[in-house]
């Protein structure tokens, strides 16, 4: 059985390659000829993107369509291996079907643990906001009103956000205590992040200490210099952050978020289940692409590719929010040791707006200067 086994795992990935490099090529190309007009009228040519963002955009298609696929892969050669009755004689010979599965079994193994690497996609999306069209891009390079939770107690509001360059205006800063009566107010004209030095400078800065008998303490300055303890990209994060981060550092960031308070971690959560459950439908859909080919049909392997691909396509739109998604969610709670978030949104709806802005109290937004 170890030189069918081998023979077997040579027909799974010369097959699987061979899918993999067809889609590769025909999305490749359609893309780029749908793309090229947007990345010349940045100042960017076609050639600089091909080797500076498609290698990296290229395997983030690769895990997105993975579990896909392996499953038109394995219905293709088994359907093959099955019309010439070369199934019949391995059963025939005294092995059971499970032992015949066995090379399916490790074969869509060693490809889930692939799919469950801990992958950024940080390359592809320094470039990724100049293929978009203008208000798209604009909610990455252009300026934008944003607000962050820095934990249970503390929040920033910024009227005017620069994201490329890390510069903003109308900077609020709020401390309140567990009754939501502020103590402390920080305002700033405008400010900075020094990349070197790791803290923001605020220029014509006022602050306003509220005592506990309720006078105030005022102040005001020039420049302040101070830092909330992370970086802007982690403070005022946009939808590409959880793809900029390794599966461990966005299960971090994560629980982190969930220790401040914020609530509004939903496009981080479908980024981490959408990873997670990768491995497992992978090895899924390799024993339903088996049981729908291994037997000899009328019809061969048209009829069995027909079928497989038609319910590749069902896979495509229901996995938005379908079990396979919840047993990522399952193999979460394994890594994270978290609870599963109750308001999950689907994985497919992708939006460009800034997950943070929405997730204050109404009585938190007090833009007001005082």
């Amino acid at each position: 059985m170890k030189i069918i086994d081998l023979y077997i795992i040579k027909k799974y990935l010369g097959t699987f390659g061979f899918m993999l490099g067809l889609l590769t090529i025909i999305v490749l190309v359609i893309d780029v000829q749908a793309k090229a007009p947007r990345i010349e009228s940045n100042g960017f040519t076609v050639s600089e993107f091909l080797v500076n963002f498609y290698p990296y955009w290229i395997i983030n298609l690769i895990i997105t369509f993975m579990s896909i696929l392996v499953f038109i892969s394995v219905i293709f050669f088994t359907s093959k291996i099955a019309n010439n009755t070369e199934i019949v004689a391995i059963i025939s010979s005294g092995a059971s079907f499970h032992r015949f599965a066995r090379p399916y079994l490790m074969t869509s193994g060693f490809i889930a643990l692939i799919a469950l690497l801990p992958l950024s996609n940080i390359k592809k999306n320094e470039l990724e906001p100049y293929t978009y069209n203008a208000v798209s891009r604009a909610e990455f390079t252009g300026n934008s009103e944003v607000s962050t939770q820095l934990s249970k107690t503390e929040y920033i509001f910024i009227k005017s956000y620069n994201k490329k360059e890390k510069r903003g205006s109308g900077f609020i800063y709020q401390k309140k205590k567990k009754k939501k009566k502020l103590i402390y107010q920080l305002n700033a004209n405008d400010f900075y992040w020094d990349k070197d030095k790791k803290y923001f400078s605020l220029n014509n800065y006022f602050e306003k200490t509220i005592n506990k008998d309720d006078t105030e303490k005022l102040n005001n300055g020039n420049t302040l210099n101070k830092s909330f303890g992370h970086p802007p990209e982690e403070l005022f994060p946009d939808v590409l952050l959880g793809q900029n981060k390794t599966t461990p550092e966005l299960i971090k960031f994560i629980n982190r978020e969930k220790e401040k308070g914020n609530a509004n971690l939903n496009s981080y959560l479908n980024e981490l289940y959408q990873r997670t459950s990768m491995p497992v439908s992978v090895i899924i859909l390799t024993f339903l692409g088996l049981s729908l080919s291994s037997q000899k049909k009328r019809g061969g392997l048209g009829l069995n590719l027909a079928l497989g691909i038609a319910l590749a396509f069902v896979f495509v739109f229901l996995r938005c929010g379908s079990p396979i998604l919840f047993l990522g969610q399952l193999l979460c709670i394994f890594i994270s040791k978290e609870p599963i978030n109750k308001a999950i949104q689907f994985p497919c709806d992708r939006t460009f707006s800034n997950p943070h802005f929405q997730v204050q109290p109404k009585e938190n937004l007090l833009h007001q200067p005082f």
